[in-house]
């Protein structure tokens, strides 16, 4: 069955406009807590915690997903602002059932959405989304008064996530010494990395971390690194670490200001964890990540996979294979011997650790990786499509994949979670790639526009 609803990572778009409304939260509240209590048994009250990112909009969707769930029996636990994948933590060490993140990641401020995870803090699966529309459809009804849910705010999650994240490196480990530019992107990291940084002994500049409820990714963060890269500079800082509105995602900037992207952070993971004899035979990548990656990890003995484009896929993928460590070249780098998704301070730590060890800096640990030069556009569509639906976009790929013949690759992906047809073109010449991308990018817009 298809899903009305529900995208690559949960629900999203734009505020006010439907299914981002006050009352669908409301509903959609009610259908959770009705599925959370019946996929985890039927005795006693069930927990659901529900965290988000400092979007103004926040506020109005928390309050009506909380009335939704306690009508159908739930209680609730609140942590306020708080990284996505410090719900996913929560969800588990807090004996819930399920756990709700209210946030559009790395979108403006004007939208919203919610991503869910199941009790061992992962995505939900296919089939308990489907039940969630499924009882959208139904009158909601309210049970019996004794019956209802109550409402509890966690007042030290942040302190304990601050702590979960320094577990994670090993207990000598120490930044002292170095200076480090981090950007919060005005959003869920902003009162958390900076803290897990500075009391690992770092001298900490910040970026992004005054959020107003409408500053969240605006001109900051891992989809706008030119600040930091400038902050850097101007400070002489080491390194810088961008994470977005949600922290799922982490990208780095050398001392030059250069940026590092996620396909090059699981390079210095991976090559770290083979030195240290705890690598497994590969890592996972999506169809985005870059070929230079592939032939990196190739010549050191490693496999990459390749998974759809979307963390819940890379994060299947690992675990059909048996591996630890798998990303996107956007910055989502899931660590599973850490975490249960993708965590932009735990990963943005283990690339530390690996620079800490090898005694090096950033370009000095990606010696051993060219990247091959990759285009990508965005064409703007009306809705959702399929691309197998019109020849003339067949026919256009077909053009550009006989002229790249195997120098480079060419894919086409309808977005998740905006209304988007990524093109993308990767070769071995840079000035080609962008020609043919640019070319190819205005006529898929032509025949589906």
């Amino acid at each position: 069955m298809s899903k009305r609803y529900f995208g690559t990572d949960g629900i999203r778009g734009e505020v006010g406009s439907s299914p981002i409304t006050p009352d669908f939260m409301l509903k959609l509240g009610w259908a959770c807590g009705r599925v959370f209590a019946r996929y985890n048994g039927n005795s006693g009250h069930k927990t659901v915690i529900i965290g988000k990112d400092t979007r103004v909009s926040g506020y109005m969707f928390e309050s009506a997903l909380e009335a939704g769930l306690v009508a159908a029996g739930v209680d609730v636990k609140l942590l306020g602002p708080m990284p996505t994948p410090a719900v996913a933590l929560m969800t588990r060490t807090q004996n819930a059932v399920a756990g709700i993140v209210i946030s559009a990641s790395h979108n403006p401020f004007y939208d919203n959405g919610i991503k869910f995870f199941s009790a061992d803090g992962a995505k939900l699966p296919d089939d308990i989304e489907l039940a969630i529309e499924a009882e959208l459809e139904e009158e909601l009804v309210v049970v019996p008064s004794r019956e209802i849910g109550k409402v509890l705010r966690v007042v030290d999650a942040a302190g304990r996530y601050i702590e979960y994240c320094k577990s994670t490196v090993p207990e000598s480990f120490s930044l002292r010494g170095l200076k480090i530019a981090v950007d919060c992107a005005h959003g869920a990291t902003y009162h958390i990395a900076p803290s897990v940084l500075s009391e690992l002994g770092a001298e900490v500049v910040t970026l992004g971390v005054q959020p107003d409820g409408f500053n969240i990714n605006e001109g900051v963060g891992s989809t706008d690194t030119a600040a930091l890269s400038r902050l850097v500079v101007e400070q002489g800082a080491d390194l810088g670490i961008a994470y977005d509105g949600d922290g799922d995602r982490v990208l780095f900037v050398d001392r030059d200001g250069e940026l590092v992207d996620g396909d090059e952070l699981l390079y210095i993971i991976a090559l770290h964890r083979l030195a240290k004899g705890r690598a497994e035979a590969g890592v996972v990548g999506t169809l985005m990540t870059n070929l230079g990656l592939e032939l990196a990890l190739r010549e050191a003995g490693l496999e990459l996979a390749r998974a759809k484009v979307g963390d819940r896929y890379v994060k299947e993928l690992m675990e059909q294979r048996g591996w630890n460590l798998g990303g996107e070249s956007s910055g989502h780098i899931i660590c599973a011997d850490h975490t249960t998704t993708g965590d932009g301070i735990v990963a943005s730590l283990q690339v530390l650790v690996a620079l800490r060890e090898a005694g090096g800096d950033l370009s000095s640990a990606l010696g051993g990786m060219a990247k091959c030069p990759q285009t990508m556009i965005n064409v703007p569509v009306a809705g959702k499509v399929d691309l197998a639906a019109y020849p003339a976009v067949t026919e256009a790929v077909q053009s550009v994949e006989q002229t790249l013949g195997n120098r480079g690759r060419v894919l086409l992906r309808p977005s998740g979670t905006e209304p988007l047809v990524r093109v993308m073109v990767e070769g071995q010449d840079g000035e080609e790639v962008a020609g043919l991308c640019a070319d190819l990018a205005q006529r898929v817009q032509a025949a589906l526009n």
